[in-house]
Formats: C-alpha cells, structure tokens, sequence
C-alpha cells in the first residue's frame, strides 16, 4: 500500500507539472572529474556537500558511462544522442591552425535544437568543443539562445583567459596570458598575474540565466571546466583556482590543494544553482542533472585522491575509469529521495530523456533510450549493449569497446583489421577488468565482434585504415 501511494503520488505530481509548464532542464557536465571524485561515489578527502545532498534527495546511478574519454567526441556524443561509431566526431583533432577543434557540420541535430523547437529557450555556459566561431560548428548554427564561454577547448585549459565569447562576441577580460608557440599551434597558454577566474563569470550568466527566463521552460547546458588541469601551466600550478579554501592548513602538495578547492568550489556553484532555482519559485518544476565528460586524467593528485574509485583506467582508456561517470538526478517531488540505480545507461540517452520530458517528438535514428522512466521509478527500457571508439589524434590507432550485460570487451588496432583481437572482461566479478577470459567464451567474443563491426559507420574525416 505504501508504495502504491508513494506511485500515485510521484503520477499525480507529474501529471501536474505537465499539465501546467514544461519541465526545466538543467545538465552540468563538468570536466575530467572521475567517478571517485565526489563524496556519493566514495570520496573521503574532498568534500562534496552538495551534491551528496542531491545525491541523498534524488536519484544516483552507478552504471552511467560518458559519451568517450575525451572531450571533444563525448560532448558530440552527448548532443547528438548518438554513440561514437555513429557520430561525426570521434577523436580530439584540431582543426588545422589556430581553428579549434573539427567542427560538427551546421545541419547537425542538436538537443538544443529539438529543445528549441518545442518552445524551451536554450543556454549553454562553459566549454564547447565542437567548433569555433564562424566555422560550421559555431554555437549559433546548433539551437542556442545564449552561449557564453570557450569555443576552443585549448583555450579552456587556461582559467585565467585573456577572453571569454558571449554569442559570437569577444568579450575582453583583464587577464594577459603567456601564449606558448610550441603548445597546440600557439593557442595553448598560462597567466602569469592572474585577476578574472573563468567560472566566476560562468557563475553570474548561469544564475541570470535562471532568473531572465524563471516564467518560460528553458533548457541549461552547462558544460563547465572544473576541475581539468592547465597542462601548459607552471610545475605545480596546473589547477587553477583564486584559494584553496578549506584545504590551504592541510598537510598536502600544492596541487593536491588546489585540486581539493577545485572540486568543492564547483560543489558550492552547484548550491548556488539550487537556492536560485527556489529563489525564483522553479525548483519543484527542474531538473538538475549532474555528470562528468570522461574519466579523470593521469596524474600523481589523482591518484591521492584515488579519482577513479575502484575502477582501472583514466581519461583516454576505454576501461571502466576512463567512461563511468558519476551521475546524479535531482528533482523535487518527482524523483523518490535516496534512490541508487544499476540501470546501464549513456551520454548519449540524454537526449530522447530531453525529448520525453518536453513532450518533443523524439527523432528517428538515435542510439539513446530515454531514461524518463528510471526518473520516475517506473519500468526501464534497457540496452542491449552500449557501444564506444576511440581514434587517437596522436597516432592511427583506433579502440573498441562494447558493454553487454555484464561482459565489456576491448579491441585495440580496430583500425588495422575487423578481426583483431577481443579482451573480454566480465564486470559482475571483476570490476579492474584484470583477468582476459576471451578464450573461456568464444561465443560472447563472436557475438560482440558482431556488434563492434554493425555500430562502426564510415566516416570521411575518422576512418578506419583498412576502409
């Protein structure tokens, strides 16, 4: 009886919300945060406290996997609702010069774009990726009302910039950052005199944002840095925040600090996010949603903090560490507190969920199941497998990977034959995908290197060498 009433009542608020106004959709995706990173997910030293809150109050699934392990193609994965064998970047590659990163083409279906069209005004602050302005990928081609931030994701290592873009327009910022000749074409940079923090800028659209469009839906793409290093920075400047906070008395490194103050400072943005939504008399009616591009990156902080949790790999790996993100649904009086999830889910189901939410049609021929039902604690459509590729942009090597229940299998050099080699790993008893048991199950092998070669389209610009 408890739980027919709990049901009843989780409907009767939906069918209200629905009834009246469209749901908001707020998506945080920050920036190489490893699914160890905050408190929910296990995390001892750095506090999180916010986003336990949410955790404890929402929804926390432990079977969300990125779109890739690098930024580029897992944004474009996430935007497209498409795997990385079927959408149109793949690889982290520039364009050529000082262009950014290969930009999407212009007639690409975004979420923004299936957003706008069912009435929602569109913001995006943070980090692109997917093409600078003036080329097709520029953010004005792909639905967005509002963009604020970086185009090019170089630029975004470097916090302190020089610049931020608000709809096309350079807006100049007290910063004069050191560009380096020999980094990324000379795009990449550090600042030796640091005054105008990025996310601080980030923070004040992101709240007027919320508040200019409080009485019409909107959805809030806010693809935020933190906490990805400034790999061109000074030795043991690398992650870049104006203090370290509660963390300047412990008896760590620097950058072990800083790393620390990174996180909490973005957990306390997030609380800011929350009392606005309230503030303005929406909370009841969004959706906030929190997860991390890929897996954390390679590095001695990293391993401090043991970043990656329980899982093997980092950001680049196809491994568990480098694609398992955290993420967290939160929304009050739809989504039953204290909720955890084993429900196998991707990036790229955000959007038919999107589309479900808004009432929009969602579009023929995406890989993405919604996950509405999940959300409201009904029956859950399932995958049948989740499907990744990895071209490196320093080499021509290409890697699998595919999840099928509790099997997840890895070919590397999928470029140079169909039929290389499979590692199989069954998750269910091995987690650090340690123990190769290919040769024990042929019949699994074939079966996923069946579907590695159906969910592999050509691509002009991410090919396979064999092709």
């Amino acid at each position: 009886m408890h739980k027919y009433l709990r049901m009843l009542s989780i409907c009767l608020c939906i069918g209200s919300v629905f009834a009246s106004d469209k749901a908001n959709i707020i998506l945080i995706m920050v920036d190489d945060l490893g699914y160890g990173d905050i408190s929910p997910y296990g995390q001892k030293k750095i506090e999180t406290p916010t986003l336990e809150h949410m955790s404890k109050k929402g929804l926390k699934f432990t079977q969300f996997y990125s779109g890739l392990s690098v930024c580029a193609p897992s944004r474009a994965s996430l935007m497209q609702g498409l795997h990385t064998g079927h959408s149109c970047i793949r690889g982290n590659k520039q364009n050529p010069g000082r262009g950014g990163q290969f930009p999407i083409p212009a007639d690409t279906l975004t979420i923004a774009k299936a957003l706008k069209q069912a009435g929602y005004a569109t913001g995006m602050i943070g980090k692109w990726g997917l093409g600078n302005v003036g080329t097709s990928g520029d953010p004005a081609h792909h639905g967005w009302d509002l963009f604020y931030g970086y185009t090019d994701q170089v630029l975004a290592h470097n916090y302190y910039p020089d610049h931020l873009i608000k709809n096309g327009e350079i807006l100049p910022l007290k910063n004069k950052p050191v560009y380096l000749p020999e980094k990324f074409n000379g795009l990449g940079s550090y600042t030796p005199k640091p005054k105008d923090y990025s996310h601080d800028f980030f923070m004040e659209e992101t709240l007027g944002f919320i508040e200019e469009h409080a009485n019409e839906p909107f959805f809030l793409y806010l693809p935020y840095t933190i906490p990805h290093d400034n790999g061109e920075q000074l030795e043991n400047m690398r992650f870049e925040i104006p203090n370290q906070g509660i963390y300047a008395k412990k008896p760590w490194t620097k950058e072990q600090k800083d790393y620390a103050a990174m996180i909490t400072y973005l957990d306390s943005s997030i609380q800011k996010i929350i009392d606005t939504t309230e503030k303005v008399g929406v909370d009841q009616n969004t959706l906030i949603l929190f997860c991390s591009d890929n897996g954390p990156m390679k590095h001695s902080v990293t391993d401090f903090f043991d970043s990656n949790g329980d899982l093997r790999g980092a950001k680049r790996d196809l491994y568990e560490g480098g694609i398992r993100s955290p993420l967290i649904a939160y929304w009050p009086k739809v989504i039953e507190e204290g909720k955890v999830s084993g429900h196998t889910c991707a990036a790229w189901d955000f959007f038919p969920t999107f589309c479900e939410i808004a009432g929009a049609p969602v579009p023929k021929g995406l890989d993405g199941i919604s996950m509405f039902s999940e959300f409201r604690g009904t029956r859950q459509k399932a995958h049948e497998f989740l499907y990744w590729e990895f071209h490196l942009t320093r080499s021509t090597k290409v890697t699998q990977a595919v999840r099928m229940g509790d099997w997840k299998a890895i070919r590397y050099n999928a470029g140079d034959s169909p039929n290389g080699p499979v590692h199989l790993y069954n998750l269910s008893n091995d987690l650090q995908e340690s123990h190769n048991i290919a040769k024990k199950h042929p019949e699994i092998v074939e079966r996923i290197s069946a579907i590695m070669k159906r969910e592999h389209s050509a691509s002009s610009v991410f090919k396979f060498q064999y092709e």
